[in-house]
């Protein structure tokens, strides 16, 4: 165990002005252990911070790298440097001296870092205890050891609240474009985490309306820095102003409106800010597991019973989870072992286990709590591979819906590939818990839902593209089998029911009311829940399942095969998709062109005739009731087949905009009027002499062949 006292930073500055915002980071085995405070505008910081740490092996150094922190921008690195823990004495305070530098360029002196620094022993082997952990319940004094180990996991990742900033509006801002005019966005930083607002286009008064939530880790609170940036396109985007938010200057559980002007710069920012206790997200081991507490439990299931239905809203309910092991997991080292650690995600909640090393069957036995704040959240648990040298891999996923939880079933789950789409090696025991109240549940579905922040980055893929393509062909083809559906019974191919379907439209059109919309909605929810309860609707999830099953083993033969084939076999393979794609979105857009057409005049002829249409029809809808209209009209559709047997169904609205050209077509009609045009034209007086001077040299020619 080490413990460290900051004392003081002689760095120099790479800043222009002269000063530094500096911080310092400690890494032991590559791995980041401590970040300090930011001190800043100071070239001789005082920290007096004091943090324990422990380390594995005396043999791995400490490695220790001072930043000066940008606001918005990435930290410039200040310096580095080695703490050999060889050196140190047992249980004797060192003050220590380490010069910073610079790997790239050695000779610059970068200042020095001063340190107290004391080695004591640990309580206890840590090796020991993991392995010892799997008979907790067998030892009062393990136990203890046990809760020590959590209270420090919990120290090194655990957050004291949740601070919601809603970014609402600018006001005034300076302009940076040509225009007079700015495209401004925001950037929110809270230690180390930073978000990123929307950038809205040329205004001096952006309305952005984004939320987002930051950890607050310090129960002081902190300060968030927030910079103001104009969008550059070309050239390095300029800066705008910055503000502050000292979070602890405001009040918990209440929400502040802040208008702040903006320093170094013109202009206000307007936010919301609001300070939530997060008491309920926690991590522990199983032996101060609170939900086993019968009194316990009665105090939660009141807090959320329906007598509190309206008492802090945003408060929907909590979840319980326990990740005991995980059994025949992916050998990730050349050792053929893993050394394997657990991620448990809400929404933008994120706790970890411990790591056990060296092992393919790892025990855990940690639960971790969450508070929910939107019951249709998933659960994602994952697996990763701990590795020094760099991030670690991913060795398997398990994402379940709130809502699919039963209560204490304790199971295990085959863990999934990144996309949840295909297994892969391993399995990991859970036991879950969920409760919540159902009101607060209803009122949160109808708000937005939560935003996740850090999500991977969307990469281009011609399978996910290509099941895209199939799943909006799946939904359109619903439709044109329900259009192929009605208009059977406008053609009479089965008697009974078309005249069933004939007096069914003759009743409810005579008799219709507004309320008989969400009345046959509920009788078809209730259809749908009454089959599914009787279990004949129960295929629908297997044709689901077999359907994305076809699609992945159509995609993996595709990838095999193109492996096969050649470069160009791989292009044909896309070009298909790409085609269809570029279809369907032409055949979109050229409807839309077409309205836009009809309305702006492109034909006049047909907008004339559009006039002559739309007159009628607000005369008869104006004179006559809708619902003989609509009688009308169904009646000629049901008996056309029977007056006559040969005629041609059509859709008459169809029909007129497949006469009005869309953009592209105007464009190409513009060009050939033109070049017709250019071929017609009067001849100028150069054309008139080239003229003459080609008559003169043929009758030229003609005279001397006479001749």
């Amino acid at each position: 165990q080490i413990q460290l006292n900051m004392t003081r930073d002689s760095s120099i500055s790479r800043c222009p002005p002269g000063t530094s915002d500096p911080y310092v980071k400690f890494k032991i085995a590559g791995k980041e252990v401590f970040r300090s405070r930011t001190i800043y505008k100071s070239l001789n910081p005082l920290w007096e911070e004091k943090v324990s740490l422990l380390v594995d092996s005396l043999c791995e150094p400490l490695y220790v790298k001072v930043f000066d922190y940008d606001f918005g921008l990435q930290d410039d690195f200040m310096g580095s440097a080695l703490l050999y823990l060889e050196s140190l004495e047992l249980t004797r305070t060192l003050d220590v001296t380490l010069d910073l530098k610079d790997p790239q360029h050695p000779g610059h002196n970068l200042g020095s870092l001063q340190l107290a620094v004391t080695l004591s022993p640990k309580e206890g082997d840590f090796r020991e205890l993991t392995q010892l952990r799997r008979t907790w319940k067998r030892s009062s004094k393990l136990q203890h050891q046990s809760v020590r180990l959590s209270e420090l996991h919990k120290k090194s990742q655990l957050w004291q609240g949740i601070v919601s900033i809603s970014l609402i509006e600018g006001r005034h801002l300076a302009p940076m474009d040509a225009n007079g005019l700015s495209d401004p966005y925001v950037k929110f930083r809270l230690g180390h985490q930073k978000y990123k607002s929307k950038t809205m286009t040329k205004t001096l008064n952006p309305q952005w309306r984004e939320q987002f939530d930051f950890h607050l880790y310090d129960e002081q609170g902190g300060i968030v820095d927030i910079t103001v940036w104009d969008r550059d396109t070309r050239k390095k985007d300029d800066f705008i102003g910055r503000c502050q938010v000292d979070l602890s200057m405001l009040s918990k559980e209440h929400t502040h409106k802040l208008e702040l002007p903006l320093e170094e710069g013109e202009g206000t920012l307007v936010l919301l800010v609001t300070l939530t206790a997060s008491a309920a997200v926690s991590i522990s081991d199983m032996s101060v597991n609170f939900l086993d507490d019968p009194h316990e439990r009665h105090n939660i299931l009141k807090r959320y019973s329906l007598l509190r239905s309206f008492y802090n809203l945003k408060d929907v309910g909590m979840v319980q989870v326990k990740v005991i092991r995980a059994e025949g997991l992916m050998a990730a080292d050349v050792n053929g072992k893993s050394d394997p650690f657990c991620v448990v995600e809400l929404s933008n909640d994120r706790l970890q286990t411990h790591t056990v090393y060296k092992n393919l069957n790892p025990e855990w036995n940690k639960v971790f709590t969450f508070n929910v704040k939107d019951i249709h959240s998933v659960l994602e648990v994952t697996v990763y591979d701990e590795d020094r040298d760099r991030s670690a891999d991913f060795l398997g996923k398990v994402a379940i819906p709130l809502l699919k939880i039963r209560n204490g079933e304790r199971k295990p789950y085959g863990l999934k590939n990144k996309t949840l789409t295909g297994p892969t090696k391993g399995v990991i025991y859970l036991e879950t818990d969920v409760i919540f109240s159902l009101v607060k549940a209803g009122l949160r579905t109808l708000t937005p839902i939560e935003q996740k922040y850090i999500e991977e980055e969307p990469r281009v893929s011609k399978q996910l593209l290509q099941q895209n393509f199939h799943r909006v062909k799946r939904c359109i083809m619903v439709l044109i089998t329900a259009g192929s559906y009605v208009n059977s019974c406008f053609e009479w191919e089965c008697p009974r029911r078309s005249l069933c379907a004939f007096l069914l439209f003759l009743l409810v059109v005579w008799n219709f009311q507004l309320y008989m919309v969400p009345l046959a909605l509920l009788l078809l929810l209730i259809w749908n829940y009454v089959r599914t309860a009787a279990g004949r609707d129960a295929r629908q999830g297997d044709v689901m399942e077999d359907m994305l099953g076809d699609e992945d083993e159509e995609f993996d033969k595709d990838d095999k095969d193109s492996e096969r084939k050649g470069f160009m076999d791989k292009l044909y393979a896309i070009q298909d998709v790409f085609i269809s794609v570029q279809n369907a979105l032409d055949g979109v857009a050229s409807y839309g062109e077409r309205i836009k057409n009809t309305f702006s005049w492109t034909v006049p002829f047909l907008s004339f005739l559009a006039i002559v249409v739309l007159s009628l029809a607000t005369v008869l809808v104006y004179f006559i009731p809708l619902r003989y209209i609509v009688l009308a009209w169904g009646v000629n559709k049901f008996t056309r087949k029977l007056r006559d047997p040969y005629s041609i169904d059509n859709n008459e609205l169809l029909d007129f905009l497949s006469r009005v050209p869309s953009d592209v077509q105007v464009v190409v009609h513009k060009h050939a009027h033109m070049h017709s045009h250019v071929l017609r034209r009067k001849p100028t007086q150069e054309h008139l002499f080239h003229l003459g001077c080609c008559l003169f040299l043929i009758s030229s020619h003609r005279i001397q062949v006479n001749h």
